[in-house]
């Protein structure tokens, strides 16, 4: 019985707890001008499609996981130009399990992008090295000069890097 009692008690402090965690979070965020300013001084940026804008080279590599089981080393380098409404293009030489999969940088990919407010985002791109759309995530760090995304399949991980 005692156990139970205090059980309670314990979750019912943790509850009051993390009420009053939120309430105070929301209090320093409804005392700013628009909550917005808030978000800056926690750290978060304000980011939009605008943020990507230009050419960055790539970098991916890790695994394509084609069936239980099994799995393919993947290296892929690359330019990609984003044009700050949206829109992706991009050129890249893959290769996977140690063959390449065309001569040269000859695979031009395009696709469309969308940021959010807290520099993360994601983007849908179509290759002709790939049988379906490729689904990346990403966040967007270094005020725009890089971007780190993994496909949210496989095992694959990209850095960007804005050309200057």
């Amino acid at each position: 019985m005692k156990t139970k009692s205090a059980l309670k008690i314990s979750m019912i402090t943790v509850s009051v707890m993390i009420g009053g965690l939120l309430a105070t979070g929301a209090s320093a965020i409804a005392q700013s001008n628009d909550g917005i300013s808030a978000l800056s001084q926690s750290g978060f940026t304000h980011c939009s499609d605008r943020t990507l804008y230009g050419d960055y080279g790539s970098s991916a590599q890790g695994l394509i996981l084609p069936a239980p089981g099994v799995s393919l080393p993947f290296v892929s380098a690359g330019m990609t130009h984003f044009d700050g409404r949206g829109d992706i293009s991009w050129t890249e030489h893959t290769v996977v399990n140690g063959v390449s999969l065309s001569p040269g940088f000859t695979v031009r990919a395009t696709g469309t992008y969308s940021v959010n407010h807290d520099c993360t985002g994601s983007a849908t791109v179509n290759t002709p090295n790939s049988p379906v759309p490729l689904k990346l995530l990403f966040a967007i760090v270094k005020h725009g000069t890089e971007i780190h995304a993994v496909l949210d399949t496989n095992a694959i991980s990209t850095v960007f890097t804005k050309v200057d």
